[in-house]
This record gives C-alpha cells, structure tokens and sequence, in this order.
C-alpha cells in the first residue's frame, strides 16, 4: 500500500543510508551508489560528495538523480523519490556537520568533520518531483 505524503515524507527525514541512482549515458545501466543524506519533510534532500567523483560528474551532466531508501525489519516499507538538481556548490562545515550527526554516534562527528577536507566536497541539493512508496506489512 503507498504511504501518505506525511508518512513518505517522515520516513524519508529518517537516517537511512540511501541508494543513489543517475542516468550514466554510453549504453549502461545508471551508476548506482550509497550514500548518506539529509532531508526535511517539504525541503530538498541534500548529499555531499568529492567533487572529481563519478557521481559528481554524472549529476552535473544529467541535473537530476533518484534515491530509494527502505526498511527490511517488519513492516518492509520504501520510499524512492526523483527530481532535479535545484542547487550545488561547495560543501559548508554546518552541511558536513548535520549530515554527518544523522549516521556517526555524537562522540565521533568532530573527529569525522575535522579529518574531513571541505575544499573536495560539493553538496547537491535535489527538489523531489516523483515520489513512490509503500508499506508492505509484517513479511513472514
């Protein structure tokens, strides 16, 4: 059964790691990556990355991406959502910091922010556009 807005949108906000997925052009299937993300329920859904990487590249070409994010413990739900690149460009010490506290325990966020170069990263800012989801119930 597909979840409500609210319910998309709340699960969506939880600290899932997302699988990221953009067209890769030449013949092949899209690249399709893990990532750690941020997102308000009604915001953009935000990632970072090093700049020189693939992903970059690719996001910059096509100007959009899709992430699905689920859960496998009873009730299986998912929540995969599509839209275009509203915005990027270097990578701030809040944006570092506020992805990194959603998927590291608190003790370990300023050695991980500290040990982090910002001066490779760029954050991707991404308005969802399409949306599908659903809430499958207990499985078993």
């Amino acid at each position: 059964m597909p979840l409500s807005l609210a319910d998309r949108e709340a699960f969506l906000a939880e600290p899932h790691i997302a699988s990221l997925a953009v067209e890769s052009g030449d013949g092949r299937g899209p690249l399709t990556v893990p990532v750690w993300y941020d997102y308000l329920p009604g915001g953009e859904v935000r990632f970072l990355t090093d700049g020189d990487s693939i992903k970059a590249r690719l996001i910059a070409k096509a100007g959009r991406f899709s992430l699905l994010v689920q859960r496998s413990s009873p009730t299986y739900r998912y929540v995969s959502v599509e839209g275009p690149v509203v915005r990027s460009g270097p990578t701030t010490l809040e944006d570092l910091t506020r992805i990194s506290s959603r998927y590291l325990p608190p003790d370990a966020v300023s050695g991980y922010v500290q040990g982090s170069d910002l001066n490779v990263l760029v954050t991707f800012r991404m308005r969802p556009e399409h949306w599908l989801s659903a809430d499958l119930g207990a499985l078993g």
